[in-house]
């Protein structure tokens, strides 16, 4: 914010590029609705990914594969109303992109247009340069996402640590040269060996932002509902929970039932 005026700096890729050049850590979390993403917009989140974990989280699929364009069209909408600082980059879903070039422009404009994002964000390397290509060309930023692709999930047929083997290593570290050249503004890196990650982080000139990644990524990025306990049986090595709302939240339905069935609530001062 700015001391002289009051107005609000809004987080571009400027700003992502910036913090990197002087070392400053980017903070980044998921959202899918208007409250959630109000509170962490004011919270000073820096970026906010419209992920499709959405598919796992708010609609209880067991990958991310079956939530589609128009679905995270809608999620991106009810973030994108509540934000006045951070950036909103939203993810491509399985199928909107991979195909050919045309497909990844149209979802990616339909994106941009429907929802007011600020950027998308897509899985893969040299396999969807073509898609990288096109999408930049039309002046849409771009974020990319290696390692454990989560829509690639059904290739890989598990969700451990990717890029342990020195080929799919190397794959790794030339795949993000090639995003940087082509013109990406940040990788996600999820589920990597941390020196690997450092090593690809030092390397690169664009951020990074690690998941499952290590500490020398030059961001970091969490599932909200995964960082805030609200999904419960999740527990990765990587996750650190900062509170158990699903206890919480659960203690606190208990007590309205209790004072519903006991006909404590509403109280006197509680009606009209």
């Amino acid at each position: 914010m700015s001391a002289s005026t009051g107005e609000i700096k809004r987080v571009t890729t400027h700003v992502i590029q910036s913090m990197k050049s002087r070392g400053e850590k980017i903070a980044m979390l998921t959202a899918y609705d208007f409250s959630m993403a109000r509170i962490l917009d004011e919270a000073g989140i820096d970026i906010l990914l419209v992920g499709d974990s959405a598919s796992n989280v708010m609609a209880g699929h067991e990958t991310t594969l079956p939530i589609t364009l128009d679905q995270m069209i809608y999620h991106a909408q009810s973030v994108v109303r509540a934000v006045r600082r951070a950036m909103v980059v939203v993810d491509l879903p399985f199928g909107s992109y991979q195909s050919n070039p045309e497909i990844a422009l149209s979802s990616a404009i339909r994106v941009m247009k429907e929802s007011g994002a600020h950027a998308i964000k897509l899985e893969g390397g040299a396999e969807v340069e073509k898609s990288i290509k096109r999408i930049l060309m039309a002046g849409i930023p771009v974020m990319g996402h290696l390692g454990l692709t989560p829509q690639s999930i059904y290739k890989f047929g598990t969700y451990t640590v990717r890029a342990k083997e020195d080929m799919e290593a190397q794959k790794l570290r030339e795949d993000a040269k090639l995003l940087q050249h082509l013109g990406c503004f940040a990788i996600v890196l999820e589920k990597i060996p941390a020196q690997l990650s450092k090593e690809v982080s030092e390397s690169l000139e664009i951020p990074t932002i690690g998941i499952g990644a290590g500490k020398n990524a030059d961001g970091q990025v969490l599932v909200t509902h995964d960082m805030l306990g609200i999904t419960k049986d999740f527990k990765p090595r990587f996750l650190r929970r900062y509170l158990e709302l699903f206890d919480e939240i659960g203690k606190a339905t208990k007590s309205y039932i209790k004072d519903v069935k006991d006909k404590n609530f509403p109280g006197d001062n509680e009606q009209y």
